[in-house]
């Protein structure tokens, strides 16, 4: 019963996305819903866009097995990037009326910063495709018994289709559907954890001791570490096209201000619901720790109803398909607006449209094999946000907020962050290799403006 109630959820979203199709007929609203959202779908969007795996399955077993501080990365971090998005980013990207957040490095720094930008975006969404992919592959193995490989690939080819055929206005709907059954379905569970485990007192009593502290050790390499959690999706998931296309899709710039805020407030509370969760599971049936990444749905399949079972796996599967839509659609809006595009400026409007929805099979292809390679979703997610925020970030934000930063600029930052971080990761330094990363990016911001005063000025 639990298999036919999942497999009619997947029936009903290749339906909406069917539906939604008949409100394509340009790239822009198939990008960004013709820039149309009102609050609710655009605030919904964006929580279910960020409301995925490692949320409900990453997180709580980090959670379990180091307390608070195995957790600051998400929600923690991740609320922070949705707070600062809304309160510096929103407003300035939507006034710009660009398609993509590459378009962005072609208005301020120039056609081959904005060029590298795009190289280096897609790939970073490799690693979150990846998880959403095997966290996927995971419920289903569970649910349905089949092999790993073909739980991955069948429902990878449901997310490639109703995406295709409906776009932001299928992925919008979806996802307002999606956070509704998120939230009632976590809401539901959690309530009956909390009568079984009699209350969180119980839970206090059984933590060890430092389980909820939520502060570095006074040491500089533990300070640093701290840091470097807050900032992994904090700052490293601000520059991605998944978030500026939620924030271009909104009526207005006020509505896209308020609808990022709003997703801030809705993930912070929504998101501590799979870490009580996580939590009660551990604490009622110790051998569910041994379960790993699937600590909560093995609970709940083997210790809750079938009305349960429906409403949490429902929710569970809502967030991964949300998340998973979004973010295949965004590196291929890259791949076509900001690399066919940039190489052929005359592509027509439905050949570029074309090109991204043959983007999202070929990108979905390669995810697929990560998927099938990786192993923790919660690293995964990080280093998918470390990659841009060493790249990306510096010449984002100081694009922004400094007049006197360059296309120079933008170039060294973006390459000497990245071959920092990678270098760093291959030595295993002792700090966090993404510090070094961002290090080296705003160092070579600095370069590039130091070098625009020094060179000769044209008379």
């Amino acid at each position: 019963m639990l298999a036919i109630a999942i497999l009619l959820y997947f029936v009903a979203n290749l339906g909406i996305g069917l539906w939604a199709s008949r409100r394509i007929s340009s790239t822009e609203d198939f990008l960004l819903a013709g820039r149309n959202l009102p609050l609710v779908l655009a605030a919904s969007a964006t929580f279910a866009t960020w409301f995925g795996s490692e949320t409900i399955m990453g997180a709580p077993i980090e959670f379990v097995q180091h307390g608070l501080m195995g957790v600051i990365e998400d929600p923690f971090g991740a609320s922070l990037c949705l707070l600062l998005i809304g309160l510096f980013f929103a407003r300035r990207f939507y006034q710009m009326n660009i398609i993509t957040f590459c378009d962005f490095f072609r208005i301020r720094y120039g056609r081959r910063s904005e060029l590298l930008s795009a190289v280096l975006i897609i790939p970073s969404y490799f690693s979150w495709i990846a998880a959403q992919l095997l966290a996927m592959g995971f419920v289903l193995q569970v649910i349905m018994g089949w092999s790993l490989i073909s739980c991955i690939v069948g429902s990878s080819i449901v997310v490639i289709i109703y995406t295709i055929w409906g776009g932001m206005w299928s992925v919008s709907i979806t996802d307002f559907l999606q956070t509704i059954m998120i939230i009632v379905g976590l809401i539901i569970v959690s309530v009956v954890l909390y009568k079984k485990v009699g209350g969180f007192q119980p839970l206090l009593d059984a933590a060890p001791a430092g389980f909820f502290r939520f502060h570095p050790d006074f040491t500089l390499k533990g300070s640093v570490e701290y840091f470097a959690a807050w900032i992994t999706i904090g700052l490293g998931s601000i520059p991605q096209q998944d978030v500026f296309q939620r924030v271009m899709s909104a009526k207005s710039a006020n509505v896209a201000v308020k609808s990022t805020l709003l997703s801030s407030v809705m993930y912070f509370t929504v998101a501590l619901l799979p870490l009580f969760i996580g939590l009660c599971g551990y604490h009622l049936y110790p051998d569910a720790g041994k379960s790993g990444q699937l600590i909560i749905p093995n609970m709940i399949l083997k210790h809750m109803s079938l009305p349960l079972q429906i409403i949490f796996f429902g929710a569970l599967v809502s967030a991964i398909l949300s998340t998973t839509s979004s973010a295949i659609m965004a590196p291929a809006a890259v791949l076509g607006e900001n690399i066919f595009k940039f190489f052929n400026p005359t592509l027509t409007d439905q050949q570029l449209l074309r090109i991204i929805r043959i983007g999202i099979v070929v990108i979905t292809a390669i995810c697929i094999v990560l998927a099938i390679t990786g192993e923790s979703i919660f690293d995964l997610v990080s280093e998918s946000s470390a990659f841009s925020l060493v790249s990306l970030f510096v010449p984002l934000a100081s694009g922004i907020y400094w007049k006197a930063t360059n296309e120079v600029g933008s170039i060294l930052s973006m390459i000497l962050g990245l071959v920092t971080w990678v270098f760093c990761s291959y030595i295993n330094t002792e700090y966090p290799p993404l510090i070094y990363g961002l290090l080296a990016s705003l160092g070579g911001m600095f370069l590039g403006i130091i070098w625009a005063r020094l060179s000769p000025r044209e008379s």
